[in-house]
């Protein structure tokens, strides 16, 4: 799993006027599957804030209407974010680690040789360890859904549908049909947990629950796949999406809403998939996602009482997706078969030990695979 097929562009019919905007408006909402169940298990435990959050995805997506023109995904830095839900990264620490990051993103942006270095990790232990991280997350998930197993189980049932629409709306059938339940039946919104204070900020949990395992995926994913596959869907017009452009997008929204309370943000190559199936295929569509996040910053407390009827199984339902969605990626699927053992000593270290024990274990198991391979080309 050395390489990274760019593919071709197939240019498309140009469709109507209405059709092209139904589709950008249509396809504006294909990727929140990837972003509320992060927010919103987030924001219901009382870890986030919504005005930070939402405004922190309101201005990522303006920032790419302006910037790449074209419909690229902001999502939530997934390993960043499992950390948080699964305890293992203080709100302090989570906005320590995204200012971290910020910076570090920031400066590879600089660097003329980002893709040879982002190139060079290899993906089967970026795998590994998101196979770890999605473990993790699931063991919250699990214990979120039995709490309750007749809410969990029906919005299980219609997440599942993903498996024969991958990109459907479920998760925002779910969560509509959530809090309309949830309102009806006046189930009170959780009481916010404060954040910790500054001084309980452990420099160990940062940089081994917090860089350790978001750097490799977001140079990976969020940068050399996203540009690859935006070429590949968008052709020309994709000019302007580069590997430089995307690790300085991302750096750059990520050091400025972290400390205010937000999201660490970056970029995603499902996402590219998710907005480009159901239409989107212009700048009107991360408008229309920027000033619907804009509308949730302003609403504030409010959107924490409507999301706040949503019930915690359900929180646990689509917590339960978002790690499916984390562990069972394509590269996963395709992987080659003596990449699979790096795979599993990268994720069975990140769900038994943490990330760093995860990532260790997989450079050890790759280094292993790679001097076996040479010693059988040589005999």
């Amino acid at each position: 799993m050395t390489g990274i097929s760019t593919g071709t562009h197939e240019p498309e019919r140009k469709p109507s006027r209405l059709a092209a905007v139904t589709g950008d408006i249509s396809g504006a909402f294909g990727d929140l599957g990837t972003m509320l169940p992060y927010v919103i298990a987030g924001l219901m435990a009382g870890l986030l804030a919504p005005m930070p959050v939402f405004a922190g995805f309101a201005a990522g997506y303006a920032l790419v209407a302006l910037r790449y023109r074209l419909p690229i995904p902001v999502q939530p830095m997934k390993a960043l974010g499992a950390a948080l839900l699964a305890g293992h990264l203080a709100p302090a620490e989570l906005a320590v680690a995204g200012v971290l990051m910020g910076v570090i993103l920031l400066a590879m942006s600089a660097l003329p040789g980002l893709v040879r270095y982002a190139r060079a990790i290899p993906q089967s232990v970026v795998v590994g360890l998101q196979v770890g991280l999605g473990i993790t997350l699931f063991l919250v998930a699990l214990d979120l859904m039995g709490q309750n197993w007749w809410y969990a189980a029906p919005a299980l049932a219609v997440l599942a549908l993903s498996l024969v629409w991958r990109r459907g709306p479920w998760a925002l059938l779910v969560i509509g049909a959530a809090i309309a339940i949830g309102l009806w039946l006046g189930i009170p919104a959780p009481v916010a947990i404060p954040a910790m204070p500054a001084s309980d900020i452990s420099a160990t949990n940062v940089v081994l629950f917090g860089l350790l395992p978001q750097l490799p995926l977001t140079l990976l994913n969020a940068v050399v796949l996203t540009a690859a596959l935006a070429r590949q869907v968008y052709g020309p017009d994709a000019h302007r999406v580069t590997e430089a452009r995307l690790a300085a997008s991302s750096g750059t929204l990520t050091l400025i809403f972290a400390p205010l309370g937000g999201l660490p943000m970056c970029h995603g190559a499902g996402g590219v998939t998710a907005h480009h199936r159901f239409g989107a295929r212009t700048m009107l569509a991360p408008i229309v996602l920027a000033a619907l996040c804009a509308a949730m910053a302003l609403a504030g407390p409010a959107m924490v009482q409507v999301l706040g009827a949503i019930p915690m199984p359900v929180v646990g339902a689509l917590l339960a997706y978002a790690a499916a969605d984390l562990a069972f990626s394509r590269r996963l699927i395709d992987a080659r078969a003596d990449c699979r053992p790096v795979m599993a000593a990268a994720a069975l270290g990140t769900a038994i030990l943490g990330p760093a024990a995860g990532l260790i274990a997989g450079l050890g198991a790759e280094t292993i695979r790679k001097v076996r391979a040479k010693a059988m080309r040589a005999s």
